[in-house]
């Protein structure tokens, strides 16, 4: 665990400052549930928080408290230009890199001239001026609510922080499934359920909001399941004209890599999804036990992030990108053969 500088932040706000909140590109449960938790938070202490995000965000997650208030980089830059001028620090959420904004926004930041502060779970992070990184934990929410606990305000945590602490860590765990859920994170959620968190209520709005079309990509993405039984290796694909088809909007492949990892015997999974419009095959990888897609993605597919949940990016032809994962994997045999036992 890194904890940069944490007393002197705590003193900085003791007084009401203007604060930026920033979630990583393509934000996910827990860069949104993160985000705005801490809004809430910095909200009932005082301070002017802000939430800005890269791009669109999944439309299961546009109930979540708060949503409402937060600017998108890409469509209300200039509400997002103005909010960064008057703040006096930037708070960055679930992600370890300015990159991870992608190239409008990081250019914006790096002009920047006040001070940041990460809290993040993701390794290898960049250096700030304020930092919690912690990569054993589950979930960026839940270092904000050890990060309010640290302030000593625990018990200033409400409903609709409640709420949003709730979403992503139940979202970046799988609902409580993966092995960074620990007994310390059951006891947070208990709690987050205490001070109000609807956990059943949460799930349904998560889980249970498919459209017909968004199930039928699902049912696509199924059939082109392919399994490599030598190497404990499932993989899915799914091309632009396969999304086109069936209307895919943002989110709607959401988790559908679990299925894969889901499979007896299987414990490295990946999907491969083309996207026409910025030239580049987004790439989800998922593993069972000690084999590390973080390291994996790292090296070949300009990605990275947890040891058992990354992601990355290849610029070459669905084919292509196929083609070298599947050449990669000898590589790997001995290692993914020992890596869990069922």
């Amino acid at each position: 665990m890194i904890l940069k500088n944490f007393e002197a932040l705590k003193v900085y706000l003791e007084t009401p400052r203007n604060i930026v909140i920033i979630g990583h590109k393509n934000p996910d449960g827990d860069a949104v549930g993160s985000t705005l938790g801490l809004k809430h938070y910095l909200d009932f202490k005082g301070h002017t928080a802000q939430v800005l995000m890269p791009n669109e965000f999944p439309d299961f997650l546009h109930w979540i408290p708060g949503v409402e208030t937060v600017y998108r980089f890409d469509r209300q830059n200039n509400q997002c230009v103005k909010a960064l001028k008057r703040s006096d620090i930037i708070f960055l959420l679930d992600f370890n890199a300015l990159h991870r904004v992608g190239d409008d926004m990081k250019n914006t930041l790096e002009k920047y001239e006040n001070d940041f502060a990460l809290i993040d779970h993701h390794q290898q992070p960049d250096d700030f001026e304020y930092m919690y990184s912690d990569t054993s934990m589950c979930s960026t929410c839940q270092m904000v609510y050890n990060f309010i606990d640290m302030m000593g305000d625990v018990e200033m945590i409400e409903k609709n922080i409640a709420t949003c602490l709730y979403t992503g860590i139940m979202t970046d765990t799988g609902s409580f499934r993966f092995r960074s859920t620990t007994s310390t994170t059951h006891r947070i959620i208990a709690d987050l359920i205490d001070k109000g968190a609807q956990n059943d209520r949460i799930h349904s709005n998560v889980y249970d909001a498919n459209t017909f079309s968004r199930l039928q990509l699902l049912g696509q993405s199924l059939s082109n399941l392919q399994v490599l039984p030598e190497y404990k290796t499932a993989f899915i694909t799914l091309s632009q004209e396969e999304k086109n088809r069936f209307n895919y909007e943002k989110g709607d492949t959401e988790g559908v890599v679990n299925y894969a990892l889901s499979l007896k015997g299987i414990v490295f999974a990946a999907i491969f999804i083309e996207d026409k419009e910025q030239g580049i095959i987004k790439i989800s990888l998922r593993s069972k036990g000690s084999f590390s897609v973080n390291k994996f993605a790292r090296s070949y597919f300009n990605g990275g992030g947890h040891d058992n949940a990354a992601g990355g990016r290849s610029t070459e032809s669905l084919e292509d990108t196929v083609t070298k994962f599947k050449s990669l994997l000898p590589n790997y045999q001995e290692e993914l053969k020992v890596s869990y036992e069922e």
